[in-house]
C-alpha cells in the first residue's frame, strides 16, 4: 500500500504540543457507522476489517476538519468480546486505517492517533462480581496490543465509575509509556454513576499522573458547564471536554440531536475562554461540529494552565482538602491498646472493624485511619479486606497506617479514590521504598520528623528532617501539597518541655515551609489523669499554631468542643451553623445522667455510643443494619427475629422500610449508588434467612411479585445497569428472569410469552444498540401487547424512549422500582 511509505513520522510529543495550543480531537464513530450501514447488534471494531474504507473515510474527514487528535476505532475493543487472535487483528487494523486517513488528510495541522478505550461494562467488587485486578489484566491487554500497533497516546472515555477508571489507568500506566487522557461520564446531578464528584476524579487521576483529565458523552455541553467549572477549579492538569451534541431523540427512525453545529461551537467556546485545554464531540457530532469548533480555537489563545497546590485525597464520592479548615482523622481502627480490636483482627470480625468505622463517621470525622497491623495475622491481606469492606459502607477518605510497605501497596493498589499514607519518615531507606509507591498509585503522605537519630528534642532539627524529606519527595515527583508533616508530640509527663517543641514545630513547617502538619494529639497526656483536659488544651494551641489536621478520638466531648469553637472564631463556620448543630447534639453525646462523664471526656478508651452523635430515624436495629449495608450483622439479627417473628412480618416491617429508607434516599441524591447497592446486598442476607424457613414451612418459600423480564439489548454487552436493576428489583419480591446481555430481539420477547410476564426493561449504553431496542419494542408490541416496557441507559431519555415506542424512561434503578410497583398495582385493582 502506498499510504504506507508516506504515513507521517511523528516527531512532536502531544504533551510538548498542547502546551501552548488547544487539543482538537475528533467527533462521534457510532452516529457515522450507523448512516453507513451498521446493523444493530453488529460489533463497530468488527469494520476496521470488514469495511476498512468506510472507517478511513469517516476519521478522515475529522482530520480535514481540523481534528488534532483522532481515536482509532477501538472504544469496544477487549477481551469480553473478542479472543486474543481476534483482538489484535482488530486493532491492528484500526490503526492501519487511521494512519491511513492521517495519510490522505489535507490537513497542515499536528495529527496524531489515539487508543481508544472504552469502559469493560462491569461493576467491580464490592457492588458489582467483576474482579479489580481482573480488570486491570484485561484493559492491560488492550493497551498492550495498541502500543504495539503503534499509537501515540491512550484515550481512556466514558468511565461512569472511579473504580473502573483506576482500573483502566492502571492497566495504560503499567504497560506503556504513551501520555494518557481520562474523560469521565456524567449524569445530569454532575456525579458519576457511582457518586463521584469532579474534585473526586481530579484527585484521584493527578494523583496517578493521567495527563489531561475532563468529561465525555452523556450530556450537550450547556449540560457540562458546572462539571467544566469544577475541573478548571481544581485541576492542574489539562482538562477536556467531549460533549454530546445534546440530547437524542428519533426521528424517521434515525437518530437525531438537538443542538446543531454553530449552537455547539459557540457553547464549547464559552468553556476554552474558562480553560478547558482539549475539546471535541461524542454522540451526535460529525465533522460538521469540529469544523465549528477548531474554527473558533483558532481565534482563541488557551488559558494558562497554572498548578492550583491543593492538599487533597478523596474518596469514591468527594474529596477533601487540607489547609483551610482543620481536619478530623478519626484514631480507632487500630490495634494498639485495644483488647476488642486485637481480638476482631483474629477472627476476622469484619462487621465490628466496619462499626468503629461508621460510628467515628457519625460523630463527625472527615477521614479515617487505619491500621490492622498485628504480628500474628497477614496484614497485606487484612488492609486489603478492610479497605474494600470500608469502602464498601462508608464515602469517608481512608488512611492508610502501615509500615510495612507490602501492605501499603496492597492498599494503596485496592483503595478506591486518593489516600493519605500514613507513613514515611527521614530515613533514607523508609523514603526510598514509600515514595516510588506514592509516585506511582498517589497518595496524600504523613511524614515524620525523625530520622535515623531518631526524634529530634527540639523544633529546629524537626524542621531540618522536614526540608530534608521535601527535597526527596521532589526526586520522586512528589510535590510539597502531597506532604503533610507530623512534628510529633511526646508525652509532658516525660519532659514537661515537650509540648512547646512540637508546637514550635508545628508553627515553623506550616508558616515556614508553607506544608500542611498533622498530630497524634492525644500522645501528649500520656500517663496524666483526667487526659482530656491536657489533650483538649493541646489541641487548641496546636490548631492556633497551624496545625492542619489532627488523629484523634472523635468520641472525646472536649476534643470535639474545641474543634467546633476553634472553626467558629476563626471565621471557617458560615454563621456558626455547624457549632450550633454540633452544640444540639451534645446531651446525646453525654453518657446519661453523669456529670462528671462530661468533665471527664473518654480519654481512659471507652468511647460514647457515637451512633447517637447524628440525627438518624428511629429505626430497629436490624433495618440500621441493612441502611449501613452490613451484610453479616444482618444476616445475624434476622436469625434473630425469626425466632419469634414470623417471616413475612420480617420482610414487611423490617427489610421493605429499610430499603424504602435508602431508596428514598438515594432519589434525594443523599446517597449514592454504593449505598443503594451494598444496602441490597444486607436485605439478601435477610432474605436468605427467610428462605430458610419458609421453605420449611407449608408455603414452601418466599411469596413473589410479578415476574419481570430484563436484559441488554443485542449487539451490547455493558450490562452494568441492568444488574443493578435486577438486584434493586428482586429484593423488592419482583421475580426477575435476566437473560443477560447481547440479547437478541426474539429471544427476548420468547421469554415475556413464555411467563406472560406484564414489565421488560430493556438496557442499551451506545447508540449503535438503541436501534436494536427500538426493534425489540416494535416485535413486542406485535406478539406481546400486553407488557410494559422501560429503557435505561445514558444514551436516552424520555423524548427518546418515547420515539422509540417504550411505555416508560427510568433513570435508574429506583424509578425502575416506582414503576414496577405502578404497573403491579394496576394489575391487582
Amino acid at each position: 500500500m502506498l499510504w504506507l511509505a508516506v504515513t507521517q513520522e511523528k516527531n512532536v510529543n502531544i504533551l510538548d504540543y498542547m502546551k501552548d495550543n488547544f487539543i482538537i480531537l475528533d467527533g462521534g464513530m457510532g452516529t457515522l457507522l450507523q448512516e453507513a450501514g451498521l446493523q444493530p447488534g453488529e460489533l463497530p471494531e468488527r469494520w476496521n476489517v470488514t469495511h476498512p474504507e468506510e472507517i478511513v473515510r469517516i476519521q478522515k474527514a475529522y482530520f480535514d476538519a481540523g481534528s488534532n487528535v483522532v481515536l482509532a476505532n477501538t472504544f469496544g475493543a477487549n477481551g469480553l468480546k473478542f479472543d486474543d487472535e481476534e483482538l489484535e487483528k482488530l486493532i491492528n487494523a484500526a490503526f492501519d486505517n487511521a494512519r491511513r486517513a492521517r495519510s490522505e488528510s489535507s490537513s497542515k495541522k499536528e495529527m496524531f492517533i489515539a487508543l481508544d478505550i472504552g469502559s469493560l461494562g462491569k461493576l467491580l467488587k464490592p457492588y458489582g462480581d467483576y474482579e479489580f485486578e481482573d480488570a486491570v489484566a484485561m484493559y492491560a491487554k488492550t493497551v498492550r496490543y495498541g502500543v504495539k500497533a503503534g499509537a501515540d497516546l491512550i484515550f481512556i472515555e466514558t468511565m461512569n465509575d472511579s473504580y473502573d477508571t483506576k482500573a483502566a489507568l492502571l492497566a495504560a500506566k503499567e504497560n506503556s509509556s504513551l501520555p494518557v487522557f481520562v474523560s469521565n461520564a456524567y449524569g445530569s446531578d454532575g456525579k458519576l454513576m457511582t457518586g463521584a464528584t469532579p474534585a473526586a476524579m481530579v484527585a484521584m487521576l493527578e494523583g496517578m499522573h493521567a495527563d489531561a483529565i475532563g468529561a465525555n458523552c452523556s450530556l450537550g455541553p450547556d449540560q457540562l458547564i458546572g462539571v467544566m467549572e469544577e475541573y478548571i477549579k481544581y485541576a492542574s492538569v489539562p482538562v477536556l471536554l467531549k460533549p454530546n451534541a445534546g440530547l437524542p431523540r428519533t426521528e424517521n427512525g434515525k437518530t437525531v440531536y438537538d443542538v446543531f453545529p454553530p449552537e455547539f461551537a459557540d457553547s464549547v467556546e464559552k468553556l476554552m475562554e474558562k480553560g478547558v485545554r482539549i475539546v471535541g464531540g461524542c454522540c451526535g457530532t460529525t465533522p460538521d461540529y469540529i469544523r465549528a469548533v477548531s474554527e473558533k480555537a483558532d481565534k482563541l489563545k488557551p488559558v494558562l494552565l497554572t498548578d492550583k497546590n491543593l492538599s487533597v485525597v478523596s474518596s469514591y464520592t468527594h474529596a477533601v482538602i487540607f489547609g483551610h479548615s482543620p481536619i478530623l482523622i478519626g484514631e480507632r481502627i487500630n490495634p494498639t491498646g485495644k483488647k476488642r480490636f486485637q481480638q476482631a483482627l483474629r477472627e476476622n470480625d469484619i462487621d465490628y472493624i466496619l462499626g468503629e468505622g461508621l460510628k467515628q463517621q457519625d460523630a463527625g470525622v472527615q477521614v479515617l485511619d487505619v491500621n490492622v497491623g498485628l504480628p500474628e495475622i497477614d496484614e497485606p491481606a487484612m488492609l486489603i479486606n478492610v479497605v474494600k469492606e470500608l469502602q464498601a459502607v462508608s464515602d469517608l477518605p481512608l488512611q492508610l497506617d502501615t509500615t510495612d510497605t507490602v501492605a501499603m501497596e496492597a492498599g494503596l493498589r485496592a483503595y478506591n479514590g486518593k489516600a493519605m499514607v500514613n507513613s514515611v519518615n527521614g530515613k533514607e531507606e523508609v523514603m526510598e521504598a514509600v515514595f516510588p509507591l506514592v509516585a506511582k498509585y498517589g497518595g496524600f503522605v504523613v511524614a515524620l520528623t525523625l530520622d535515623e537519630d531518631g526524634i529530634p528534642d527540639n523544633a529546629e532539627k524537626r524542621i531540618e528532617i522536614a526540608k530534608k524529606i521535601i527535597s526527596k519527595a521532589a526526586e520522586y515527583g512528589i510535590a510539597k501539597k502531597d506532604l503533610i508533616f507530623d512534628p510529633l508530640a511526646m508525652t509532658i509527663s516525660a519532659d514537661t518541655k515537650a509540648a512547646l517543641a512540637t508546637m514550635k514545630a508545628v508553627h515553623g513547617i506550616r508558616h515556614g515551609l508553607g506544608v500542611n502538619t498533622s498530630l497524634g494529639v492525644s500522645n501528649v497526656s500520656f500517663g496524666l489523669p483526667v487526659r482530656n483536659i491536657i489533650t483538649s488544651t493541646f489541641f487548641a494551641l496546636c490548631l492556633e499554631e497551624g496545625l492542619s489536621a489532627a488523629i484523634m478520638n472523635p468520641y472525646s466531648t472536649e476534643m470535639m468542643n474545641v474543634y467546633y469553637a476553634f472553626r467558629a472564631l476563626h471565621d471557617m463556620d458560615e454563621n456558626c451553623m455547624d457549632y450550633i448543630s454540633y452544640t444540639d447534639k451534645l446531651p446525646a453525646m453525654v453518657p446519661a445522667g453523669s456529670q462528671a462523664a462530661a468533665a471527664k471526656g473518654t480519654a481512659g478508651g471507652t468511647p460514647a455510643d457515637a451512633s447517637n452523635a447524628v440525627d438518624k430515624p428511629a429505626t430497629s436495629e436490624l433495618q440500621t443494619a441493612i441502611v449501613r449495608g452490613l451484610k453479616e450483622k444482618t444476616g445475624h439479627l434476622t436469625k434473630e427475629l425469626l425466632k419469634d417473628s414470623k417471616p413475612l412480618e420480617i420482610i414487611q416491617n423490617e427489610v421493605i422500610p429499610a430499603l424504602n429508607t435508602v431508596g428514598e434516599q438515594f432519589e434525594k441524591k443523599k446517597v449514592y449508588l454504593p449505598q443503594l447497592l451494598m444496602a441490597a446486598d444486607a436485605a439478601k442476607a435477610a432474605f436468605e434467612e427467610v428462605k430458610l424457613v419458609m421453605a420449611e414451612s407449608e408455603d414452601g418459600g418466599a411469596p413473589t411479585r410479578c415476574p419481570f423480564v430484563i436484559a441488554t439489548v443485542h449487539g451490547d454487552i455493558h450490562d452494568i445497569g441492568k444488574n443493578i436493576v435486577k438486584l434493586i428489583l428482586e429484593n423488592y419480591g419482583f421475580a426477575v428472569s435476566d437473560l443477560g446481555k447481547d440479547v437478541p430481539e426474539q429471544a427476548i420477547v420468547d421469554e415475556v410469552i413464555r411467563l406472560h410476564a406484564p414489565l421488560v426493561g430493556l438496557s442499551a449504553l451506545m447508540t449503535t444498540t438503541v436501534p436494536a431496542m427500538e426493534e425489540t419494542i416494535k416485535l413486542l408490541r406485535e406478539q406481546a401487547p400486553w407488557a410494559k416496557v422501560c429503557v435505561g441507559g445514558a444514551v436516552l431519555t424520555q423524548e427518546y424512549a418515547d420515539s422509540i415506542g417504550a411505555d416508560r424512561y427510568c433513570r435508574d434503578a429506583m424509578e425502575t422500582v416506582r414503576y414496577a410497583e405502578e404497573v403491579e398495582a394496576e394489575l391487582n385493582k
